[in-house]
């Protein structure tokens, strides 16, 4: 039978790495990003655009409303009419539209403008959650501005 013997040295290694690992859940969780959506419950674009942000760390709670409530939240969030997709999500005190890379989402957050949020107008084939990136039809990510004017954030080219 063999005797393990604690000695200082081990006492203090495994302390070191009791405590890396009980630090490690506590970080994720502080780093992780709330993300709110707001969508049809019969749309499944919009769970695969959801398990894309998950899968990118943000944290997603999801409410259902209809067609016409969810309209209503979009124009009254900011939302142009000539913007709207079929998801509406709210991150970091911003709007985001429809099927935004989270990578934009990121950048965003990042930089902080003095804006409403993103949008990606309708659902652009390729988008995140719209099919295969491969085969992706080109598109724009749109900042809305405070004053309802919009510039553009990213393009994407058709793949």
């Amino acid at each position: 039978m063999t005797q393990f013997t604690v000695t200082r040295r081990r006492l203090l290694a495994m302390g070191a790495g009791l405590a890396a690992l009980s630090a490690t859940p506590a970080f994720a969780a502080t780093d992780a990003t709330p993300l709110h959506v707001l969508k049809d419950p019969d749309c499944s674009c919009c769970g695969a655009w959801i398990g894309i942000v998950e899968f990118e760390g943000f944290v997603v709670t999801t409410d259902f409303a209809s067609a016409t409530d969810l309209m209503q939240y979009k124009l009254d969030n900011g939302i142009p009419e000539a913007l709207v997709s079929c998801h509406t999500a709210r991150v970091g005190g911003y709007m985001i539209e429809g099927h935004v890379p989270v990578a934009d989402m990121r950048r965003l957050l990042s930089e902080r403008p003095d804006a409403i949020g993103l949008a990606v107008p309708g659902m652009p084939w390729g988008s995140p959650g719209m099919g295969p990136e491969a085969e992706r039809e080109a598109y724009d990510v749109f900042l809305i501005h405070r004053d309802g004017s919009t510039t553009v954030f990213s393009h994407y080219p058709a793949a």
